[in-house]
């Protein structure tokens, strides 16, 4: 992989991680379903107005909206308003690498070398490590659920690989298009129209802060860039990227919502990044270059 995506990947690294302190601060203002739906709301106007649909097949851009927007962020939004830390959700999701390298062998065909396999097992003990220091404080139903999310974002990333080179703004967009409706009528459905109602009613400058970044850095920024890497290197190469997430995540819930972080937990991140330096590296020596265009 080129240094030029290698650099794209981290800033998207970068904004995610922060974007997990960001959720974590929508779920205490708002519901959290409605909080996921309004970030998608956003999204996806008016910018559908002004982008024109990608060349994708429709049911490859519903289907990347609802797994992506719907059930991703269905799932993580409660897992974090039922008790999961800003920090540990954002170790937990990185599970999806494996979720995608495994749906990416099923549905794909694509075969992970065996460095990188060795690269994801570094880094998925790191992951480990900092998750047996965190999850006796935390309930099984949120775990769980965080765990779903991560096998919805891995569906994501299969799903985009399989639109292939379209534009990934556009692919963006028009998929986060497909989860409001869906996230609104399980708000009403779980919250209740009284709770919405309250909420909007109240909905303050601060909220709408909240909920411009996670649609625009964190959703349309973060999830183009990220569509346009996958539509230029295999699953099993871009996918590892997110397991530096928990790094920044755990740092920015130690420095915004003073989450603690432990000598285990920095012996953690550091097998996450070896195991990430293992994959990344060995695939860059053996993959040509692609030119950024």
């Amino acid at each position: 992989m080129p240094g030029r995506h290698i650099a794209l990947a981290l800033l998207v690294v970068a904004i995610w991680g922060f974007n997990f302190v960001v959720i974590k601060l929508s779920v205490e203002a708002l519901p959290p379903i409605l909080a996921a739906g309004l970030r998608f709301v956003a999204a996806a106007l008016p910018a559908v107005f002004f982008v024109r649909p990608p060349k994708a097949r429709w049911w490859l851009v519903v289907g990347f909206g609802l797994s992506w927007g719907f059930a991703l962020y269905g799932f993580l939004n409660l897992a974090i308003a039922w008790g999961m830390s800003a920090g540990l959700s954002s170790l937990v999701l990185q599970t999806q690498a494996f979720f995608t390298m495994a749906l990416a062998f099923l549905l794909l065909g694509e075969r992970p070398s065996g460095f990188q396999i060795v690269g994801a097992l570094i880094a998925f003990a790191g992951i480990g490590v900092i998750a047996l220091e965190r999850l006796a404080a935390t309930a099984l139903l949120p775990l769980v659920m965080t765990l779903l999310a991560a096998v919805s974002w891995g569906l994501a990333n299969v799903l985009t690989k399989k639109a292939g080179r379209v534009n990934a703004l556009a692919f963006t967009v028009w998929g986060a298009l497909a989860a409001p409706l869906p996230l609104i009528g399980l708000s009403l459905l779980i919250e209740g129209p009284d709770a919405i109602r309250t909420a909007l009613l109240d909905f303050s400058w601060s909220d709408a802060g909240l909920i411009a970044f996670l649609a625009y850095p964190a959703t349309l920024l973060g999830g183009a860039i990220w569509s346009w890497l996958l539509g230029r290197h295999p699953a099993s190469v871009v996918a590892p990227f997110t397991l530096l997430v928990p790094i920044t995540g755990l740092l920015s819930g130690y420095l915004v919502l003073g989450e603690t972080i432990t000598p285990v937990e920095i012996g953690g991140a550091a097998l996450v990044i070896a195991g990430l330096v293992v994959t990344v590296l060995r695939g860059r020596a053996v993959e040509p270059a692609i030119r950024l265009d």
